[in-house]
């Protein structure tokens, strides 16, 4: 986008409609999320009441000066957070914030360092970590960040504790079609998601993967209806992929696989993920970028 284009743009605009949709599938992805756990009807905790979302409000006034990172960070958000009989602890995330990135990390963010360090970013981030190890947990975020530049991200990605292959096809089917709605390069959205969600370290993958995205900026409108698309996709294929699971029973070595395999899902949070680097980097809620954490977790 050139510059003389940039300037013709309505970028309260663009912002406002941003927002008001992450806040949106946000709410439709809770709703659909109280809904399983109002269905289950079989397992080991049928006997617990139907979990809710408890919402929580966070603000940042300006108070105009640095904080620890040495940025400067206006705005706000919403916890969302379910402890239920399907969900053991499941959160869906809104946030819109704005500011000054610190020098430093205003040199890794595209467009940041002519913008003077000046941003704004939105959100929804989502992370279930389920009672039954026979169903994925999962992952799933969009955003829209703006500094002298502007772009989408996001993705989604399964974590099974058992692999199964249906499911797997199933949710993988359900993405590529998504991107070729949008005529976006679906092999290319699955290669990064591979990439991007490996624990070098133990030379794993962390689940079967899904797509990832960011930096997209092929033009605007159909960088958000694809965005739009992704949210919607994922609150369509994940609810269908629990309740084929949700009913079953497991045992207790199932249950003490899934405490381990959940702290490969510790590890690249706290090391690899960028998205919790960006969070703390800019002075976010620590309690909401740390929601991805796992209620209970073992390593061997």
């Amino acid at each position: 986008m050139n510059t003389a284009e940039n300037m013709t743009i309505d970028w309260d605009d663009r912002k406002t409609q941003a927002a008001a949709w992450f806040k949106d599938i946000r709410n439709q992805i809770c709703a659909e999320f109280e809904a399983l756990e109002d269905e289950l009807s079989g397992g080991p905790k049928t006997d617990m009441a139907p979990g809710r979302f408890e919402r929580t409000p966070w603000e940042r006034p300006n108070s105009g000066q640095p904080n620890e990172s040495g940025s400067i960070l206006s705005g706000g958000g919403e916890m969302s957070v379910m402890r239920g009989r399907v969900f053991e602890k499941v959160g869906v995330n809104f946030s819109e914030v704005y500011g000054t990135f610190s020098p430093e990390f205003a040199k890794q963010i595209p467009g940041a360092d002519e913008s003077g360090g000046q941003f704004w970013a939105s959100g929804v981030s989502l992370v279930a970590h389920m009672q039954s190890p026979l169903v994925p947990a999962v992952h799933m975020n969009t955003r829209m960040i703006v500094t002298s530049k502007s772009w989408f991200g996001g993705g989604a990605d399964l974590t099974p504790m058992y692999p199964n292959e249906q499911d797997s096809a199933e949710f993988h089917a359900a993405f590529k079609e998504c991107c070729e709605r949008h005529d976006k390069d679906y092999p290319a959205l699955k290669k990064w998601c591979d990439e991007y969600f490996f624990l070098p370290h133990r030379n794993e993958p962390r689940g079967i993967g899904g797509i990832f995205y960011d930096y997209m900026e092929d033009g605007w409108e159909g960088d958000f209806a694809f965005t739009q698309d992704v949210g919607k996709t994922f609150n369509t294929i994940y609810p269908a992929l629990v309740r084929k699971s949700m009913n079953e029973g497991w045992s207790e070595e199932q249950r003490e696989h899934q405490l381990i395999k959940r702290g490969r899902y510790v590890e690249f949070n706290l090391i690899y993920d960028r998205g919790t680097t960006f969070g703390l980097k800019t002075g976010g809620n620590t309690e909401a970028i740390l929601m991805s954490m796992p209620p209970e977790v073992k390593w061997p």
